[in-house]
């Protein structure tokens, strides 16, 4: 089956991570590369890069006073065993409603030296409200559940010796938030930054510095790899302890540049709401698709999720859509639903997703036998 051209987007990639790089900061990294890769991590070029991502995420996310950008090599699945050693002391609170909220509530579970963590959970498409206990000295959210294209407000529950972790790995950039509200907003820059993983970056308040500060040198037993009191110290000297991805660095750099000429995170979030807005008034309309996430207050701007009629397999119209180039709208695998995901990121134009409307309607009415080849 092939798509006629004016259907299909400009650019095919709707990953929900690895995500859609733009052309230009490739571009330049091509440009930059010979002063940048292949040189010391340690040394002037590579640190000035890695202050111009604290100084724009900084910038981005409005710090209120005390806030520090830290960053640590990994991802963010590594950054639930520096919170399971370093920011919770004896027991956290989790509210899970699909892969990654439970594996970081599996990762406190399997930690020896912690109490079993509460545990929230509700059914994928829906989301669970945390609540207070005066026995949790930190809560874990997600700010958005990539798996399932549900999102929940960040709202500071609890006291002063109680800490806010929010999981932002896909939300970070794509979503207003009140950095107040949070003690330690992490993410990875392969979504909304439109670059590579390997990386985690957080922003800490300083209740979180804090109590890194104080477990860490405690006689609590932490790899060294994974001492976020170590990230914090380097971190400051704008470097990462070990060596880090530097084209990931410069490409998240030209994002958040990027994001800041265009208005900042109001901008980018506001795109994202238009774009997802297109997807889910598409859903709505069409006979053979709704939107997976009933409460459309739950919706995700930026990971959208729809469900197919049981006569339309989604996984051919997904081998479809890749056949001509428009690539990553599969469902997530363990979520076994005849379902799209769609990432609708900063970088995602809004006109892509209109045109990427249009071809999904051109693929079932081909496989409905319309009669389009």
């Amino acid at each position: 089956m092939l798509i006629p051209q004016h259907l299909l987007p400009e650019d095919g990639r709707f990953g929900c991570g690895p995500s859609k790089v733009p052309a230009g900061p490739l571009s330049r990294l091509s440009l930059s590369g010979g002063k940048l890769l292949g040189t010391s991590h340690r040394q002037a070029p590579v640190r000035n890069l890695v202050r111009r991502v604290k100084d724009g995420l900084s910038q981005l996310f409005q710090l209120p006073p005390g806030y520090e950008v830290v960053l640590g090599n990994g991802g963010a699945t590594c950054f639930w065993d520096v919170a399971s050693l370093a920011l919770i002391d004896h027991r956290s609170q989790h509210a899970v409603f699909g892969e990654f909220s439970s594996k970081f509530a599996q990762a406190v579970r399997d930690a020896p030296h912690l109490e079993d963590p509460e545990v929230i959970e509700t059914e994928p498409g829906t989301r669970p409200s945390p609540r207070f206990s005066s026995e949790i000295d930190a809560y874990c959210l997600t700010q958005n559940e990539t798996s399932t294209g549900v999102s929940m407000p960040v709202r500071r529950l609890g006291g002063a010796d109680q800490l806010m972790l929010v999981d932002a790995t896909s939300a970070a950039g794509g979503m207003e938030v009140a950095i107040d509200q949070t003690d330690a907003y992490y993410f990875s820059p392969q979504k909304c930054f439109a670059s590579d993983g390997g990386l985690w970056l957080a922003i800490l308040s300083p209740a979180a510095l804090e109590r890194a500060q104080r477990v860490c040198s405690s006689d609590r037993w932490i790899p060294g790899f994974l001492d976020l009191w170590t990230a914090i110290e380097n971190s400051r000297l704008d470097q990462t302890v070990n060596t880090p991805a530097i084209a990931t660095l410069f490409l998240m750099a030209e994002q958040v540049d990027w994001m800041l000429s265009q208005g900042g995170l109001e901008w980018t979030s506001a795109r994202c709401r238009e774009s997802s807005a297109i997807l889910y008034q598409w859903a709505e309309r069409a006979d053979y698709a709704s939107p997976f996430v009933a409460d459309s207050e739950d919706r995700s701007p930026v990971v959208a999720t729809v469900d197919l009629d049981g006569s339309i397999s989604a996984k051919e119209v997904s081998s479809v859509l890749r056949k001509n180039g428009v690539v990553d709208t599969d469902s997530y695998r363990k979520l076994g639903r005849n379902q799209l995901r769609i990432g609708l990121f900063p970088a995602v134009e809004p006109t892509d997703v209109e045109r990427l409307t249009a071809a999904i309607d051109w693929v079932v009415e081909a496989l409905r036998g319309g009669g389009r080849h």
